[in-house]
């Protein structure tokens, strides 16, 4: 089989369970994040996030071009939150049947074990933006088309993003795992998680 087909088919896994109409996966959340970003452009402009929070998302914000507001929140950070005023969703510790909240880029996370979908380690992104879609699937394979590079054009600048397909045949089987025996699908209650105070941290003041 494709090594392509295995990703399609992972992706197309993701969207059937989240009702996501489209879904890039990726080999990390973190890199995820920067490409909705990347993709929204926020140079120059200040995203809020909460204070306690994975250290990779100012980084990746700052990465983008953009400045880090922290607003007060809870040391235990449980389920999803946005990127303000983006519409990028942080959703490493939420992920559920028909999650899939219309017109957002929601970041999953399937990278260690504090996490219901974990296939060692991986991404995506969730989204009803056609046109975003084909921006995702270009910009995390190095800007390429998904064909040989002697055959490409190579028109688009990227990055190396694409999630391996032993990790996404990983996750074929195990997001089988999300279904009851009748088929409807299981409802997974958000994962909760202790972070430190990043805004004490002056990296993070840019």
């Amino acid at each position: 089989m494709n090594v392509h087909e295995i990703t399609r088919q992972f992706e197309k896994a993701i969207c059937d369970y989240t009702g996501s109409p489209y879904c890039v996966c990726v080999d990390n959340q973190s890199n995820a994040i920067y490409m909705a970003l990347r993709y929204e452009d926020i140079r120059g402009k200040t995203i809020t996030i909460p204070s306690h929070t994975y250290p990779s998302i100012p980084c990746e914000i700052i990465e983008a071009g953009g400045k880090v507001a922290f607003k007060d929140s809870p040391i235990w950070l449980k389920g999803a939150y946005q990127l303000e005023p983006t519409k990028v969703i942080d959703s490493a510790l939420h992920f559920t049947g028909d999650m899939y909240v219309p017109d957002t880029f929601m970041c999953l996370s399937f990278t260690g074990q504090w996490k219901h979908l974990r296939i060692g380690k991986g991404g995506a992104i969730l989204t009803d933006n056609y046109t975003a879609y084909l921006w995702f699937k270009r910009f995390r394979y190095s800007g390429r088309r998904e064909c040989s590079y002697h055959d490409d054009n190579l028109d688009m600048l990227g990055k190396n993003y694409y999630l391996c397909h032993i990790l996404s045949s990983i996750g074929l089987q195990q997001i089988l795992g999300f279904y009851n025996q009748d088929g409807t699908k299981k409802v997974m209650e958000d994962i909760s998680l202790p972070y430190p105070d990043l805004n004490k941290f002056q990296i993070y003041k840019t």
